[in-house]
């Protein structure tokens, strides 16, 4: 994507509130800052490393992660119980969306060995994400690239494929040049967040399987290939053998829409609405980090429904981190930047939603008229 020299002088772009106050107010116009709004904070990263390394929030949890897997392979031997037991009822819909659950929450271990923060050695924890990700349907090689590039530069336009234009627009450059359906969809994105998630589960499904079966070079290709063909014949010969096909076909529907939904409300929340950077824009990483990041408040069952997204400024700040210590980091992390004046976000589950539909109606009034946005004018008088 293009931009011409006057939008090259838009450091950081404001696409949303910062606070959970200003949600309440409505949708807000886009307006930008300068980066001298946004002033480094000289060696803040190595201090607040230097204090967490300190407090011991490094080390691993491995007696957490094995109460985690043991606690979510009983919920999966629960579910499979349960699909035997009930045979040909409609009942059997309770059973798929309590699967789509399971394999939501493996998708958030597979998450922490990919950021290598459950066992000891990289190559263990790498070992351990693939086989956890092939179990949710999902490739791990296509993740770790995608997500890695969204860690370095979170919210950066050109560098971050979490805000790259999709069926959802997250910037009002590529709102206005959708057409056809896709400008029908965006007019009302916001409004269709939650509805087109049900197909977020189908679209990690088919992204994966075009990432390993793509020409582009895949590391352990015929393995991850080999491992969720398998997954893929343990999971569906057994529903198209003992359901009635309507409802199989029903069941995997139900089952592949929690997933989605699932997966796309629990990382939703950590960066839309949160400021934009511009590709050119120098930003040191603490400031980075922290100011495109949102908290979930909520304590212990946020960090249990989220898989420890909930702390996202901290588990951006430190990605090795393991799940239990997130909480405590999050005291000193909020200290360090009340110190240093440095924005700390946080709101409630339900208001983050809030910011993310007001965001995503705000982009989409591009598709309505893009004359209407700033950045797009003047990138079309370029």
């Amino acid at each position: 994507m293009a931009f011409t020299p006057a939008s090259r002088r838009i450091e950081i772009a404001i696409t949303s509130s910062l606070t959970a106050t200003e949600a309440t107010l409505g949708p807000v116009r886009q307006t930008y800052a300068r980066a001298e709004d946004f002033p480094p904070v000289a060696r803040a990263y190595t201090q607040l490393s230097q204090a967490v390394r300190e407090s011991g929030l490094m080390r691993r949890a491995p007696w957490f992660y094995a109460f985690v897997g043991i606690a979510i392979a009983l919920a999966f031997g629960g579910a499979v119980t349960g699909f035997i037991l009930l045979g040909d009822s409609w009942f059997q819909l309770l059973i798929a969306g309590a699967l789509g659950i399971v394999f939501t929450q493996v998708s958030f271990l597979a998450h922490e060995a990919g950021h290598r923060a459950i066992l000891s050695t990289g190559p263990a924890n790498d070992r351990l994400a693939t086989v956890l990700a092939a179990t949710a349907g999902v490739s791990y090689s296509w993740w770790d690239v995608k997500h890695s590039r969204h860690h370095g530069n979170p919210n950066r336009v050109g560098k971050d494929p979490d805000i790259a234009v999709d069926t959802i627009s997250f910037l009002d450059v590529d709102a206005a040049e959708a057409r056809g359906l896709r400008r029908w969809i965006t007019k009302r994105q916001g409004w269709l967040f939650f509805p087109l998630l049900t197909l977020e589960g189908l679209n990690l499904h088919f992204l994966s399987l075009k990432h390993l079966f793509g020409r582009g070079k895949v590391k352990n290709r015929r393995r991850e290939i080999a491992m969720i063909a398998a997954r893929f014949a343990l999971v569906l010969v057994p529903i198209f053998l003992l359901l009635p096909l309507g409802m199989a076909f029903a069941f995997i529907g139900v089952m592949v829409a929690v997933f989605g939904v699932y997966m796309g409300a629990s990382f939703a929340p950590n960066h839309k609405g949160m400021p934009v950077i511009a590709p050119d824009a120098r930003i040191d990483f603490f400031s980075k980090q922290v100011r495109t990041s949102r908290n979930i408040r909520g304590g212990w069952w946020a960090t249990w429904l989220m898989g420890g997204l909930n702390y996202q400024i901290e588990h951006h700040l430190f990605p090795s981190m393991s799940r239990p210590h997130l909480a405590q980091t999050r005291e000193i992390v909020r200290e360090f930047c009340e110190t240093h004046r440095v924005p700390y976000t946080e709101t409630s589950l339900l208001q983050s939603y809030s910011i993310v539909i007001q965001y995503l109606n705000r982009v989409g009034l591009a598709a309505r008229d893009p004359f209407d946005c700033p950045m797009v004018a003047e990138y079309r008088r370029g």
